[in-house]
């Protein structure tokens, strides 16, 4: 069976490495779908979640806060500063940070703190978003 290997990687450290089946994520334009064989292929990536199906058919879901993707032959590559297992995802925190950031909104007075803090917001509710949905399915899976 063909599998593809695959690296994702955070600021702070390495989050997988292993070899895949299949991987989708968040591209730029859309959801991309990537399976051994692909195009190569650099793109930035949207903050939601990176899902691996790994060798033998079990999933991995990471959420990233945005960032790169690379593909090469054999090989797909995630950099991101901010990339979390989904089993270490807490969405009440993620919920205290929005609300947090929210309120720096409203006290923003200029137009680059303001991007900055929009983007921050969007980073959180993409992590609470992916934390809601991996609550859930561990819900259904019990």
């Amino acid at each position: 069976m063909a599998t593809l290997h695959v690296d994702v990687v955070s600021a702070e450290e390495s989050i997988f490495a292993g070899e895949a089946k299949f991987v989708t994520l968040p591209g730029e334009s859309g959801e991309l779908g990537i399976l051994p064989g692909h195009t190569p292929l650099i793109s930035r990536i949207r903050p939601g979640t990176v899902k691996v199906v790994l060798a033998d058919g079990s999933e991995l879901s990471i959420f990233v806060a945005g960032g790169i993707l690379e593909i090469q032959p054999g090989t797909v590559t995630v950099l991101s500063d901010t990339a979390i297992r989904a089993e270490d995802l807490d969405e009440a925190k993620a919920l205290d940070a929005r609300k947090k950031a929210e309120e720096a909104l409203r006290n923003a007075k200029d137009k680059t703190d303001i991007a900055v803090v929009e983007a921050e917001l969007a980073m959180l509710a993409a992590q609470a978003a992916a934390a809601r949905r991996f609550r859930d399915i561990g819900k259904r899976r019990h």
